[in-house]
C-alpha cells in the first residue's frame, strides 16, 4: 500500500449521522413538549440543515447562527412556538448519546492505524464530534482530528487541508488520501488540493459533479483492497 496518511470524513463516513441525527432530534422534540409524530417534520429540518449547511461551505453563514436557525426555521414551518436557542443547545447535546457506528468502521480504522496514521477531518461543531468519536469506540485509532472552527476554513477549502496535514506525523502528497461520502466537500477537495481520493458511495449514486474520486466503495470493507489496487493500478 503507497498510502501512509488516511483522512476520514466522520459523518455518514465513519458515524451513521442520519441515524444520530433522527434519534436526538425525536428526543429533543419530547423533551421540548412536542408529542405529536416527527416524520414531516424531521423532513423538514433536513433540508433546512442541509442548505444552512452549503451555505456554511459557502462562506456565507456562520456556524452559530446555523446551530439555531435551523430549529428557528424548522418550528416556523411547523407553526411551533418551541425555542431554537434551547433546541439547539440541548440536541448537540444528545449527538454524543445517540452514536451509531457504519458497518465496517472500526475494522477499517484499526487496519489502517496498524500501517499508517488516521485522522478526522469534519466541519462539524469541534467539542461535539470529540465526544462523538470518545464514544463511538473509535479514538484508539485516531491520531488527530482536524476542525473547520479550528482551522477557520472548511471544506472543500484547500486553506482546510493545509491545516490538517500539519497535524500529521508526517505528510507527503502521493501517500495521502481522503475517505469520505460527500463528493462536493471531501472528493472536490481531495482534488483541489492534489491527494487521492475514496469515495464512500454506499448508495451506488451516479456522479454528475465536477468532483473526480479516485476509486469509490460502497461498503467500508472495500476501502482496502481498493487502496491496495491503486499501489499496484495507479490511476
Amino acid at each position: 500500500m503507497k498510502h501512509t496518511l488516511f483522512l476520514f470524513d466522520l459523518d455518514d463516513t465513519l458515524l451513521d449521522f442520519r441515524a444520530s441525527e433522527r434519534l436526538s432530534f425525536e428526543r429533543i422534540l419530547r423533551e421540548l413538549g412536542f408529542q405529536a409524530p416527527v416524520d414531516t417534520l424531521f423532513g423538514q429540518y433536513q433540508a433546512i440543515n442541509i442548505a444552512l449547511w452549503r451555505a456554511f461551505e459557502a462562506g456565507t453563514v456562520t456556524k452559530d447562527f446555523l446551530k439555531v436557525e435551523r430549529f428557528r426555521q424548522t418550528f416556523a414551518a411547523g407553526g411551533l412556538e418551541l425555542d431554537p436557542s434551547q433546541a439547539s443547545e440541548r440536541y448537540l447535546e444528545s449527538l454524543s448519546d445517540t452514536v451509531v457506528l457504519i458497518d465496517g468502521a472500526q475494522r477499517l480504522c484499526e487496519r489502517l492505524a496498524a500501517v499508517g496514521e488516521v485522522g478526522i477531518i469534519t466541519n462539524g461543531v469541534a467539542h461535539i464530534q470529540g465526544r462523538r468519536i470518545a464514544a463511538s469506540g473509535l479514538g484508539d485509532y485516531i491520531s488527530f482530528v482536524a476542525t473547520s472552527e479550528a482551522s477557520g476554513f472548511a471544506k472543500p477549502d484547500s486553506r482546510f487541508f493545509d491545516f490538517t496535514v500539519k497535524m500529521a506525523r508526517a505528510f507527503s502528497k502521493d501517500q495521502t488520501v481522503i475517505i469520505g461520502d460527500r463528493l462536493d466537500a471531501d472528493i472536490l477537495g481531495a482534488n483541489r488540493f492534489g491527494i487521492d481520493s475514496c469515495w464512500y458511495n454506499s448508495g451506488r449514486l451516479a456522479n454528475d459533479t465536477e468532483a473526480v474520486p479516485t476509486c469509490d466503495v460502497a461498503h467500508l470493507d472495500d476501502v482496502l483492497p481498493a487502496l491496495t489496487d491503486l499501489a499496484v493500478s495507479p490511476r
